[in-house]
């Protein structure tokens, strides 16, 4: 078990004994309901689901990464618990994604700065602990870039389908792999999230705390309006596309270059910005206004009047986005499925 200071406590009260802290402390989940001194702990867990709802980040009141003042670890680590706690009281499993994803890409901006400090070592050691510990892999400082194996890495990209993070595009050296901090932490935030996710659903449902109800009661509406009702034309799509709708109404990330195939095509089959757009509102890192810009922008109606055409079937193998079947009967495009099929003689 990894020993951590209140900094790191608060930057990464997931990695804590939250429910041990909080008896530490002298308090119980009840008192929460009750004690108006408390409340302030009760607002910022609220507050911490909500933007995760909506698809940001959660801005704690760490400074320089330091929890400098006693007050700011325990809102830290008991908004936290809290937040877990309210979710569990609601019950929606949509919810569980979007704090988690949130949560996950909060920590990984912790990581990416304590890799980077090269002033301070022990910032460095405990966050390549972290990932050693959390994900057992063993990461290590190499002048300016942190190297990993070879097997490690494709282990943990082969989730990506940006070109970028193809083996034959990064830095190889004596079968270590050359990362910058960015890319190192990036690396593991689907593991980082899956960790959190893990963490709430593996937490025990506590009893209805009194005074709670009605915060309860909101985010149970706040996460029914987040279930997506869309009105997609039905019809027969080909494998990647029906996979990609798959992936998004199980509420699971869909990477770019999926997004791009997925909205592409619809567009090109005269789906409107309108039907398509809320396909997405259950993506973990859904964000309704950068969605309608970029559908948008791919439709050609804002900025640029350049309409963009739905990748060919070769892009996507690249991609890792084909699903090919036999009833594909070789197309080149997902727009030709099902076309071939209608010319057969008979």
């Amino acid at each position: 078990m990894i020993a951590l200071g209140n900094d790191e406590k608060a930057k990464y009260p997931f990695l804590t004994d939250a429910g041990e802290y909080l008896k530490d402390k002298g308090f119980s989940l009840v008192d929460f309901g009750t004690d108006p001194v408390l409340k302030l702990a009760v607002d910022k867990a609220l507050h911490r689901i909500k933007v995760a709802a909506k698809g940001l980040v959660y801005k704690s009141n760490i400074v320089d990464g330091q929890a400098s003042k006693d007050n700011v670890l325990e809102l830290e680590v008991f908004s936290f618990l809290l937040a877990i706690v309210l979710i569990k009281l609601t019950g929606m499993s949509t919810l569980v994604k979007r704090f988690a994803l949130a949560e996950a890409r909060r920590a990984e901006s912790y990581l990416k700065t304590d890799l980077g400090n090269a002033s301070d070592n022990s910032k460095i050691d405990l966050a390549t602990r972290i990932i050693y510990e959390l994900f057992q892999i063993e990461v290590t400082k190499d002048n300016d870039f942190f190297v990993m194996s070879v097997s490690d890495y494709v282990k943990h990209s082969i989730t990506f389908h940006e070109r970028e993070w193809k083996l034959i595009n990064r830095h190889v050296e004596n079968g270590k792999v050359f990362l910058n901090p960015d890319k190192t932490v990036r690396l593991i935030r689907k593991e980082l999230g899956n960790y959190i996710n893990s963490k709430i659903i593996n937490a025990p449902k506590p009893s209805m705390i009194p005074g709670l109800e009605g915060i309860v009661d909101e985010l149970i509406t706040i996460s029914k309006d987040l279930t997506p009702t869309y009105t997609i034309t039905t019809g027969e799509y080909p494998p990647c596309i029906k996979h990609a709708i798959e992936i998004l109404e199980k509420g699971e990330n869909l990477p770019h270059s999926g997004r791009f195939m997925l909205a592409t095509f619809l567009l090109s089959k005269g789906q409107s910005v309108q039907q398509i757009a809320p396909l997405f509102k259950n993506a973990p890192d859904y964000n309704s206004r950068v969605t309608l810009y970029q559908l948008n922008h791919l439709a050609g109606i804002s900025g640029s009047s350049t309409k963009y055409s739905c990748p060919s079937c070769e892009k996507l193998k690249i991609q890792s986005l084909c699903f090919a079947t036999s009833e594909c009967d070789n197309i080149i495009n997902p727009l030709q499925f099902g076309k071939k099929r209608t010319n057969v003689r008979i």
